[in-house]
Order: C-alpha cells, then structure tokens, then sequence
C-alpha cells in the first residue's frame, strides 16, 4: 500500500530543492508544492499524532487501518507493542544543529514521564539510528580521554568554564580510570555561568580566529557553531564530544544515555515512538542540565568506534543494520540494473520502505493456501516506483521489484526483528 505522508518545516532544515526531504515530498506527499524559500527538515513515515501517514487509494490513516486490522503488524508485533507500530521512520535533510541531547532509557522514562509529565510526554525510550544519505556530520559520545585532556590543556578559556578542581582533576586521570573525573568536569561545563560563558565564548572567537593553528581547535566547527547559536554552551561542548563524519551508507545509532547532535546533511533515522529529548545545548529550548549530567554515559571512544556497522546478507545483498532493540531495525535495499526481479526477503513484521533512488514497478503478492492445501500466490497491489515513493508492506507479503530506466534503485525498509 502506497503511503502519502507529512512533512515538518523546522527552522534547522535545508532549504527548497537543496533539501532530500523536499525532493522525497514531490512524491511522498499528497499536492506537494515547491516552495525555494521554504525549510524542508523532516519527512515523517508512520503513525505518529502530529503527522500520521495516509493510504494514498482509501485515503485512510495509517494508525486507523493498523487498529483495524492488527494483523497487518505480524503476530509478533501486535503483541509486543499492543497493537501499535512502535517505530517512526523519518528522512531529515539538516542544515543547521540540532540540540545536543540524550534519550532516557525505558525505566527513566517512566520516572521522568511521572515526575514532570508537562516536560517529557511520554514513559518510553527513544533509541535512534541515522544512516547517511549524503556525507553527514555529528556529535556523537565522548571523544577519547586523551582527545578531551589535549583540548583542555590548549584551551583556557574551556579551563575557566570548568573551574580549577574540575580541570585539574581531568588533566590528571588515567585511562583506567577516569568516569568520575569526565562527569565532574562535564557537570562544571553544563553548570556555567552566564556572564563567565559570554566572555569566555567571545575570548576564544577571536583567538581562533587569528590564529594560525585554528584548525587543531576545530576552527571550522567551532564558528559555525557559534555564529547560529551565540553564547551557547554547545560550542565549548565539542571539544568533549566526537565529531563523527559518516559516508553515504555509514550509521551511528544513538542509544540511551549518549550525548548526541546532527549538524549537517541527509540521513534516513528511524526511532521508537518517543518525544523524550533531555538536551544539553545549541539550542534555545530548555535544557534540563541537572537531568542530563546524571543520567549521560561517561564513556569515551573513538569517532570512528561511535559508527554501527550493518551486517550484508550474502544472498539477497541486502544490509541490515540491526541495533538489537525490539522497536525497530532497518534494511538498505540495494537493486541493480542487471537484475530482472528483486525479492525483498518476506519478514514477519509489518515494514515501511521508501525508495530514494531509481524507478520501476512494484509487486506485492499474498501466499494463499486453497482447499486441499495448494498453496498459490495472490497479486495483492502493483505500481510505479519513484524516487520518494513510500511503501508499507503488512507482514508476511510477498514483495517483487522491477528495476526500470535507471542504473540502480535504493530502498530503505523499517521493521521490527522480534
């Protein structure tokens, strides 16, 4: 069943046609029109309140049909989740940072969700997984102690934001043993001082700027930050956290607890089905500094350790990038022209696939079993595809691809792996 679906015009999203999520819409969702000056930040793929997807035929809404029949879920889901799909699949096209922030895990959502229910919505977790559609930029967890000590050292500005105990306590620990010193320093810096952050913002801005070596000091990084958020604890918060870079096809997945912030490019994400942010920075919302101190995972790392590598089915070569939590996973679908027909392997969860590159048709099959036990094979819908067409696909059903006038089609399918 083709979906028709919304889209969300955040300020941080790239502009008109610059935007993936704004090429997607020409298809995936229903009268879109172009508009250059628009942001076109997020494409929304499933049943959430604020922008539900439609079935394009019956007009009906994605949480509707599913209520109606739960079957479509798979057996495994409808009982997991109560009926409900657990994932949201999005496109999101950044030009500007979003907040640094953590998730909760599911437990501390449940508290969280209780103590200030105006704050935090919901009792779920929020896991995140981002695979890059064109070269993408993040923060991602701690950098490596070393990384972290190099830059306090160079940096006295960051040193005065940290007061004297912290700084001294993190210059001096080891590798096999530094979490208290990381979190006492990190809590110094999400505790700062307003007048103290201003100067010291400003001090740094203008040493960076004349300096030869800026570039040690992520001069780059640093000014962008700086010039779209001004006197914003953010900009002195990558000099604790990874700047990962990813390639089209490479993911990090953002599990509970670890700070993490988009800055730039296209990624697909999928999420379970929360809006419990708990943010840190670089952004003009609030920021819960206490919450978040206390719950972040003071574990360092390299910037390349911070990517989640799929895993590539040698048969069908399709990569799974399974992050092992029972909301979602997703697959990237890779067809090329030399193939006649492509069958996405038959899960037994209910699944979405947007295709973001290439034309053909689709063939969606049902396995029936007909008096006598004979098992025949059903058409069920067909279609054209094209770039942005967006699919949900009821468990168990049979999906046949037919590549047509391009050199490839990529797909990338949500569903769950119970």
């Amino acid at each position: 069943m083709e979906l028709k679906c919304a889209v969300q015009n955040y300020h941080w999203g790239r502009v008109g046609s610059e935007s993936a999520v704004a090429k997607f819409a020409a298809t995936a969702v229903a009268d879109f029109q172009l508009d250059e000056a628009k942001n076109y930040a997020e494409l929304w793929m499933g049943t959430h309140k604020s922008g539900p997807s439609v079935i394009k035929d019956t007009k009906e809404t994605l949480p509707d049909f599913i209520q109606k029949n739960p079957d479509a879920l798979g057996a495994k889901v409808a009982e997991k989740f109560g009926g409900e799909l657990p994932f949201l699949f999005k496109v999101l096209s950044v030009r500007q940072a979003l907040s640094i922030q953590c998730h909760p895990n599911k437990s501390h959502a449940e508290e969280l969700h209780a103590k200030f229910p105006d704050r935090y919505k919901d009792a779920n977790h929020k896991p995140e997984i981002a695979i890059a559609l064109t070269k993408f930029q993040g923060l991602c967890g701690f950098r490596p102690l070393k990384e972290i000590q190099n830059f306090v050292q160079k940096i006295p500005e960051l040193q005065t934001l940290l007061g004297d105990s912290a700084t001294q306590g993190l210059l001096g620990c080891k590798e096999e043993s530094y979490q208290s010193e990381l979190k006492a320093a990190f809590t110094s810096l999400m505790r700062y001082d307003a007048d103290v952050l201003k100067t010291q913002l400003e001090k740094l801005a203008k040493r960076i700027s004349e300096s030869s070596d800026g570039d040690e000091l992520q001069k780059e990084l640093f000014t962008t930050l700086n010039k779209d958020f001004p006197g914003d604890i953010g900009c002195f918060a990558i000099y604790f956290l990874n700047h990962v870079r990813l390639e089209p096809g490479e993911a990090m997945y953002l599990d509970a607890n670890v700070p993490h912030a988009y800055l730039l490019g296209d990624c697909m994400e999928c999420m379970a089905n929360s809006d419990n942010v708990v943010r840190a920075g670089l952004t003009p919302k609030f920021i819960d500094a206490d919450t978040l101190v206390d719950m972040v995972q003071y574990k360092c790392a390299t910037a390349e350790e911070q990517k989640f590598v799929g895993e590539k089915d040698e048969d069908s070569g399709v990569m799974l990038f399974n992050p092992h939590v029972p909301d979602f996973a997703v697959n990237m679908i890779k067809i090329a022209s030399s193939s006649d027909c492509f069958s996405v392997p038959v899960l037994d969860s209910i699944s979405i696939i947007i295709f973001t590159v290439g034309t053909g048709k689709y063939l969606v099959s049902n396995k029936v079993v007909k008096e006598g036990g004979l098992t025949v094979v059903q058409p069920y819908a067909t279609d054209d595809i094209k770039t942005g067409t967006v699919l949900m696909l009821p468990a168990n059903k049979i999906l046949e691809i037919f590549i047509e006038n391009c050199e490839e089609i990529i797909a990338y399918q949500a569903f769950c792996a119970l």
